[in-house]
């Protein structure tokens, strides 16, 4: 069914829930699994970059980045798949646009992700990388949502 399965990890619940999914796809399909996870560098660029340390804030981004990526890349490991792991870096660009272009370039088959399914006002003013991808991307995506409220 689907050979080449791409997942963007985060440090939530939710995306663990979807990790574990994809992981389900994997192991019935013996297909490959790439974990990515996205940072923003501008974000601490546009304000305030007189008191902050920008590079020093980048540099943790991406040393944040890195750990998500090993820690959910060691959970694959331990349930007997292999994954590669990639950190996409945007420059005050839109995150799902950098999932859906590394999900192009790899030639992904899937992708799965989870979504918080907020509505209302929080949706509006936190936004919703799941619904850019699924705008943006020619891949078949899969959302998982976290059954627990309030994660």
């Amino acid at each position: 069914m689907y050979q080449r399965i791409l997942v963007p990890v985060d440090n939530s619940v939710t995306s663990r829930t979807a990790l574990e999914e994809a992981l389900r796809f994997a192991k019935n399909e013996k297909a490959q699994l790439r974990l990515v996870h996205v940072i923003d560098l501008a974000q601490f660029a546009w304000s305030a970059n007189e008191f902050l340390d920008v590079p020093q804030l980048q540099s943790a981004l991406k040393e944040g980045g890195q750990k998500i990526l090993s820690e959910s890349a060691l959970l694959v490991k331990d349930s007997g798949v292999e994954a590669e792991t990639a950190l996409l870096e945007t420059w005050g660009g839109i995150l799902a646009k950098a999932i859906v272009e590394d999900a192009k370039a790899w030639n992904a088959e899937l992708i799965v992700m989870g979504t918080h399914g907020y509505g209302g006002l929080t949706h509006m003013l936190l936004g919703s990388v799941a619904e850019g991808v699924m705008r943006y991307t020619p891949v078949p995506v899969l959302l998982v949502r976290n059954k627990e409220k309030n994660e």
